[in-house]
């Protein structure tokens, strides 16, 4: 009884890893696209960081649209939680898009509003889908990730300024706005690659094992 218990739930975690796998990849690719243009941009004005943003937030947000409706299990606390994160994120690329003018203090205040209720609900997802949901350490570390986004942008201090020049012989002003966006286009960077390893290994591991109609797996 035992063994064919074990054997349905790994047939069922084959099931869900085959449904969601295209989902962290999809989610890879507009934060991977943001972090390139940041990295080799010049421009890390406060304005253009929130374009960039909004850009992002926009196909992050329709990726986790399809992720609650057609992708995980239509009665789960998963679903739900997905599909007000997409509403919360598609709330934020609309903010970023008319904010895009009103400098740093907006910069600011969407993309720490959006990592601290995106990444509070992405935690809380994972950690209550802990030995319940192949993708409850992908849920929980991006949480994190998230919310250290926030973090970082609330000890950054707004009116920092840095002179630049003595031994790097590189002349300029390295100020908050700079530093925030250079923050941002790390967090992209660094999710888009976790989100590209976890899709791939969710991919391939959605082989099921052919079970016979007793219920044992065939040889």
């Amino acid at each position: 009884m035992s063994d064919t218990v074990d054997d349905a739930t790994t047939v069922n975690e084959a099931t869900q890893r085959a449904r969601y796998w295209p989902i962290p990849i999809l989610r890879a690719v507009p934060a991977a696209v943001v972090a390139l243009v940041i990295t080799f941009s010049t421009n890390h004005a406060a304005g253009y960081g929130l374009l960039l943003f909004a850009g992002f937030a926009l196909v992050e947000g329709l990726v986790l649209l399809w992720a609650g409706v057609a992708r995980l299990p239509l009665d789960g606390r998963s679903r739900r939680t997905t599909l007000l994160q997409a509403v919360i994120t598609l709330l934020a690329a609309v903010a970023a898009f008319a904010g895009n003018g009103l400098g740093l203090p907006a910069f600011i205040s969407i993309i720490v509003a959006f990592a601290v209720l995106t990444g509070a609900l992405e935690l809380a997802q994972g950690l209550r889908a802990r030995r319940r949901s192949p993708f409850a350490r992908d849920w929980t570390t991006i949480g994190a990730l998230t919310l250290l986004l926030a973090i970082a942008f609330l000890v950054t201090p707004p009116d920092y300024s840095q002179q630049l020049g003595g031994v790097e012989q590189v002349t300029g002003t390295l100020d908050a706005s700079i530093v925030l966006v250079g923050l941002l286009g790390a967090y992209l960077a660094i999710t888009a690659v976790f989100h590209v390893i976890a899709g791939l290994s969710h991919k391939w591991g959605t082989a099921t094992p052919a079970v016979a109609p007793d219920g044992a797996p065939h040889a």
